[in-house]
């Protein structure tokens, strides 16, 4: 490797201090404005602006300072009370944002009035014109057009700074009244009308809401009441209808179940009326019958018991097949109408109502006519017996009879007899003269109910016990028996 002289890395060494020198003055020299500041320039090349870029500021020939572009807010608060038009004093307290302008010019103006002063100077310098054209803005106005009107006072301050402002190099951003204020309460009572208006206002206006609401309440509570009484009266309507129909259907069926009533009735005493008559003949029938077996003669006894025999089989068929029979059908036809009564009552309770009626009429016409059918068949059987018969129940009930015409004396607990002394017919004679004219009426009621005289009766009684035979006085031996027997016969 070749030997480099001392003297070339010398010349190197200083080449490089050279301009490491060079950057440090040429560093030193020049000057950077941000973009919240300018430069004001001045030297021989006279004075100049230097905003958001830099400059070469040569020393000795030239000298640059700072000048502030940020914006500035201060209170705008004079001492001493403002007046009005009016004439009332008043305290104002404002607050004002002020900037110097960007342009060249503005930036110079506001160098040569402000770039000596420091902030509080400069504000205060500020304040003192702010404020003075307060006073005379505020002396043209009324109190009301201040407190109402508090951007038609920050426009006329804007516009009438104007001028001032730019003749300093500045420019209103903004100015805003914070507070107005009085000692004697102008203010005050400047809103008292207001507010008491707005307050009559608004009370006039709750009344009316009220009014209106209980208006509107009271049709809300008529509407209801009408539609409440609509619907109660529709109610007691539909309750009336449906009572009416129940109790048409009521008289419907109490109608049918007098109707069938009184035709079992009707029907009941027909029956009745005809088993009396019927009654007596057959006692007629069986009397004289009675009277003609008595006549005839022993050999007549043995068909008398044949008859006997063939009435008692028929009187058993009649009271007891017949009365099977009838029960058999009762019971069928209670069943029958049962069913029936089950069937109807899913249809309706006024359909069940109704044919559990009929089925009941029909069971009560059924049993009538059962009824009827047996006394029939009785007096069939009473035919079988003559009119001796009926004689023979006549006499042996006469004792009854007479027991009965007595019976209200024996239901008397004391008798006291006043007597006058006329005779028999006085005193204790004379209740049992009235017993004995009762007894008397006896005979008579006989011959009423035979429909014969008991005389003539009785008469027909001993001719048949004359010609009734005697039977012979024969010795108890077995040939008088059998001899008796083929007499008989």
């Amino acid at each position: 490797m070749p030997n480099i002289p001392t003297d070339v890395f010398v010349i190197a060494g200083l080449a490089v201090l050279a301009i490491f020198l060079l950057m440090g003055v040429f560093a030193k020299l020049y000057r950077k404005a941000g973009p919240n500041e300018a430069l004001v320039v001045f030297g021989f090349r006279g004075p100049r602006v230097v905003k958001a870029h830099g400059t070469i500021i040569f020393p000795m020939v030239e000298s640059c300072r700072e000048l502030s572009l940020e914006l500035m807010s201060f209170d705008v608060a004079p001492q001493q009370d403002l007046y009005t038009k009016q004439g009332v004093a008043v305290t104002v307290e404002a607050v004002a944002q002020i900037k110097v302008k960007s342009d060249p010019e503005s930036i110079l103006t506001a160098s040569e009035q402000f770039l000596t002063k420091t902030p509080p100077d400069r504000e205060a310098l500020i304040r003192l014109v702010m404020e003075g054209h307060l006073r005379g803005i505020i002396g043209q106005l009324t109190v009301e057009e201040i407190v109402k009107q508090p951007e038609m006072v920050a426009d006329r301050m804007r516009s009438t700074c104007a001028d001032d402002m730019n003749k300093m190099g500045l420019e209103v951003i903004s100015f805003t009244i914070k507070e107005v204020r009085d000692k004697n309460e102008y203010i005050t009572n400047m809103g008292r009308p207001d507010i008491a208006r707005i307050k009559r206002d608004a009370d006039v206006a709750t009344a009316e809401a009220d009014r209106d609401t209980a208006i509107r309440r009271a049709i809300a509570l008529r509407e209801s009441a009408t539609a409440k009484a609509q619907a109660d009266q529709e109610r007691v309507a539909a309750e009336t209808a449906s009572l009416a129909r129940q109790a048409e259907a009521q008289r419907d069926l109490e109608v049918k179940k007098a109707t069938y009533n009184e035709l079992v009735k009707r029907q009941q005493a027909q029956a009745d009326k005809a088993y009396e008559i019927q009654t007596n003949v057959m006692q007629q029938q069986v009397i004289a019958e009675s009277v003609k077996v008595q006549q005839v003669e022993k050999e007549q006894q043995v068909k008398v018991q044949e008859a006997e025999i063939l009435r008692r089989e028929k009187e058993l068929i009649a009271t007891v097949l017949k009365q099977a029979e009838i029960e058999r059908q009762r019971i069928q036809t209670l069943a029958e109408a049962e069913r029936q009564r089950l069937t109807v009552e899913a249809e309706g309770r006024a359909s069940a109502i109704r044919a559990q009626g009929e089925a009941e009429a029909e069971i009560i016409f059924k049993k009538g006519d059962a009824e009827a059918r047996a006394m029939n068949l009785k007096a069939e059987a009473f035919q079988e017996y003559n009119q001796a018969a009926v004689v023979d129940k006549l006499l042996t009930g006469l004792p009854e009879v007479v027991k009965a015409l007595a019976s209200p004396l024996s239901n008397v607990d004391k008798i006291t007899i006043v007597s006058t002394g006329n005779g028999h017919s006085a005193g204790m004679n004379k209740i049992t003269g009235d017993i004995t004219e009762i007894a008397a009426q006896v005979p008579a009621l006989f011959e009423a109910l035979s429909g014969m005289q008991m005389s003539d009766l009785l008469g027909k009684i001993r001719t048949i016990g004359d010609k009734s035979p005697k039977p012979d006085n024969l010795p108890p031996s077995d040939d008088g028996k059998s001899k008796g027997a083929g007499a008989g016969k």
